[in-house]
C-alpha cells in the first residue's frame, strides 16, 4: 500500500498505541487504521490518558487539502471535522472502512477524549453539531468587530439567560419596543 499523501511512499506496520495496529508513513507519519481493528482495540483496552493540550494550529499544515484516495482500495475518502476549534479533519473510506490520520491527529484525538469515541466522529450528528458550533463561533466573532468584546460578552450572557427564559417573547418584545 502507497501512502495517500505522499503518494510514493510505502506504508509501513507500525502500532499507534500498544496493541493498536496501524500502516505508517515514515514520510509524513501519517496512518492507515482499520476500523476493524480499532473497535477490537477498543473495546479491549481502557480509555487512553489524556494528552496535553494540543494547539490548535499544530497540525492545521498537516492536514491534506484535497481528497485522499485509499490505501486499501484507492477510492477516494470523505473529510469529517474533529472539533470546532481544530482545522483537522480524519478521512474515511465508506467503502472498505479504513481511516487516514494525519501525522499528529491521534494525538488531538487523545487531547480532545475521542481517541476511545473515534467512531462518533464519522457521525452527521456529530458533524452537524461541528457545523453549528462553527457558526455560533463566527457569529461571535463577527459581533465583537461591531460592538467589542466588553458587549459582545454581555450580548451572549442575556441571549443565553433568554434562552430558557419562561417568558422568553415578553421580554423580547420588550426590548424591541425601545
Amino acid at each position: 500500500m502507497k501512502c495517500p499523501k505522499c503518494r510514493n511512499t510505502d506504508l509501513k506496520p507500525t502500532k499507534i498505541e500498544d496493541g493498536l495496529p496501524v500502516m505508517g508513513c515514515p514520510d509524513c507519519e501519517g496512518a492507515s487504521l482499520s476500523l476493524l481493528y480499532y473497535r477490537d482495540w477498543a473495546e479491549r483496552n481502557a480509555p487512553v490518558e489524556q494528552s496535553e493540550a494540543v494547539d490548535a494550529d499544530v497540525t492545521v499544515e498537516n492536514d491534506a487539502k484535497t481528497a485522499l484516495s485509499c490505501p486499501k482500495c484507492s477510492k477516494l475518502m470523505t473529510k469529517y471535522s474533529v472539533s470546532s476549534e481544530h482545522k483537522n479533519r480524519i478521512d474515511l473510506c465508506g467503502f472498505c472502512d479504513e481511516a487516514w490520520l494525519d501525522g499528529s491527529e491521534w494525538t488531538l484525538l487523545k487531547s480532545l477524549e475521542l481517541a476511545h469515541k473515534l467512531p462518533s466522529v464519522f457521525t452527521d450528528q456529530w458533524q452537524r453539531k461541528v457545523r453549528d458550533e462553527k457558526m455560533e463561533s463566527k457569529k461571535v466573532e463577527r459581533l465583537k468587530k461591531l460592538v467589542g468584546e466588553t458587549d459582545t460578552t454581555r450580548a451572549v450572557e442575556i441571549r443565553d439567560w433568554l434562552k430558557n427564559h419562561n417568558r422568553k417573547a415578553a421580554i423580547v418584545q420588550f426590548i424591541a419596543s425601545e
